[in-house]
């Protein structure tokens, strides 16, 4: 699958913005909270360019910070042979 890099970035800033609406706060006070100039906020939700230590700003004041840190998570290692075999879905009877 082909990710264009801009369209990513454009779904990202949609998503944040999208969050901010939901808890009903403007672009000024996402900033207050954040630390993030309202200008640069405002350029991120129209272009999706910004800073990496900016976005972590944001994701914090928003409450998503916690979705940022798993984004690279490493996944835990298997214990035993079990833990490797994929687990087959239950089948059940019709009625």
């Amino acid at each position: 699958m082909d990710v264009s890099i801009e369209s990513l970035s454009l779904r990202i800033a949609q998503r944040l913005r999208e969050r901010r609406l939901a808890l009903g706060w403007s672009r000024r006070t996402l900033a207050e909270r954040s630390a993030v100039a309202q200008e640069t906020l405002r350029a991120f939700e129209r272009t999706g360019q910004i800073a990496l230590p900016r976005l972590v700003r944001l994701a914090v004041a928003l409450g998503v910070d916690q979705e940022l840190e798993r984004l690279f998570a490493t996944p835990p290692m298997p214990q035993s042979l079990d833990d490797l075999q994929p687990t087959a879905p239950r089948r059940q009877r019709g009625r």
